[in-house]
């Protein structure tokens, strides 16, 4: 084993430097913090549209089963889910006018974010 050090050796070095120094709280690291995909969220969040989850669905681009799975807490969106969700939550007619009259459905036949 050498004594020297390589560049990589001092990056991985530095970077572990800068976790423990997140960890003891003297580091604030960078990111980024998509709201809450708690399933009571998700439904109050539809609810505030007075939609089924069919409509929402359509509405977004959603798969139907995917939303009752969200909102019953079997499953959590994925990152890409969450994503969609805030833009609805904070602007859905974004959302809306992106996937244009026909949705998602009507370009690819399928739904995203699944």
């Amino acid at each position: 084993m050498t004594a020297e050090r390589t560049g990589l050796g001092l990056e991985i070095e530095t970077a572990l430097g800068e976790v423990l120094g997140h960890v003891r709280g003297e580091t604030a690291l960078p990111c980024r913090i998509v709201d809450d995909p708690a399933a009571g969220r998700i439904a109050a969040l539809r609810k505030r549209f007075r939609l089924s989850r069919r409509q929402f669905a359509e509405r977004f681009g959603l798969d139907a089963r995917a939303l009752q799975e969200w909102e019953q807490g079997r499953r959590v969106p994925d990152r890409a889910a969450r994503v969609l969700l805030t833009v609805i939550d904070r602007d859905p007619e974004a959302v809306v006018r992106a996937l244009g009259e026909n949705g998602i459905e009507g370009r690819t036949g399928r739904s995203p974010a699944s």
